[in-house]
């Protein structure tokens, strides 16, 4: 594995950082990765994490399954019940904004949401870095997926979601600057990321899933998105919650923290916390996962 070692903060450019925590990386490896966060802006990020060409490994699981589709455990079970719940909703959060028009998915995985916004009229196109799930996506959609964004070309999108995947990306700044250059001048992103400031959080600390090291390069908060958006030339329209999310995090952080206990535990205990997260998250807008609304 080759380490490399972010230093200077992505989001305010200071070189100044200070141990946030250990996790481990639960997945695959069980190796542990330690998490730093900027003494000037507070933003948190894996440091250091495996470069480009090591990180490949990382993903290489059946249980990482937004890559693969699919999931024979309970767990993975209910991440595909909660995708195709979810497909409906994100549909509705995007028509909101623009009715109809073309829509780049930025990482699509296996290509449920483009498919299901392809059934729905709209101009779909997908980028997606994985072999195995671009293929999967090429032939769910019956046509191309693109690997990197220099494939896409000059075209330009009314609409560009990043679901959970902004938090994986290495090279954060100038995949923002590719994302700002693809978007129409009225068009609108919409970015899904875990937050790391959620009451689920706080329960879990280290064992927290959605910290997911070393995949997890970047843990942003509401304020640091909005920093970084803003560096970009770039808005925060509107901030909206992902809820089903604390139930599925609080799920993978049980089976992490308790490996041995009862699956019925488990599962009462996640949903525990899961609603008690959404429930402080009407309070302090803090829902385990957030999808910031961004234009120019």
């Amino acid at each position: 594995m080759n380490l490399e070692t972010v230093t200077s903060c992505p989001v305010c450019s200071a070189t100044d950082f200070e141990h946030y925590l250990t996790s481990k990386d639960f997945t695959t490896t069980q190796e542990s990765f330690h998490l730093v966060k900027c003494k000037n802006c507070d933003f948190v990020l894996t440091n250091p994490r495996p470069d480009g060409n090591s990180i490949g490994r990382y993903y290489q699981s059946e249980k990482y399954i937004s890559h693969t589709g699919g999931g024979k455990g309970i767990i993975d079970k209910a991440y595909l019940l909660a995708r195709r719940f979810t497909l409906r909703w994100k549909h509705e959060l995007i028509i909101a904004s623009k009715p109809t028009g073309s829509i780049l998915d930025y990482g699509c995985g296996t290509g449920e949401f483009l498919h299901y916004m392809q059934e729905r009229k709209w101009i779909v196109s997908g980028l997606e870095p994985t072999e195995v799930a671009r293929q999967k996506a090429s032939e769910l959609l019956r046509q191309p997926i693109s690997k990197s964004a220099s494939e896409i070309g000059e075209q330009k999108f009314n609409v560009i979601t990043l679901w959970h995947v902004l938090e994986h990306i290495h090279d954060l700044n100038e995949t923002i600057r590719q994302l700002k250059k693809l978007l129409t001048e009225d068009g609108t992103l919409f970015i899904a990321v875990p937050n790391h400031e959620s009451l689920d959080t706080k329960k879990y600390g280290a064992y927290w899933a959605a910290y997911d090291v070393p995949r997890h390069l970047w843990h942003f908060s509401k304020k640091t998105m909005k920093q970084l958006m803003s560096n970009h030339g770039l808005a925060v329209t509107d901030v909206q919650p992902m809820k089903l999310d604390a139930y599925y995090v609080s799920m993978l952080s049980e089976s992490y923290k308790h490996p041995k206990q009862n699956k019925l535990v488990s599962l009462s205990k996640a949903f525990l916390i899961g609603s008690q997260s959404n429930l402080t998250g009407k309070s302090n807008a803090n829902y385990s996962s957030l999808i910031y609304i961004v234009s120019k």
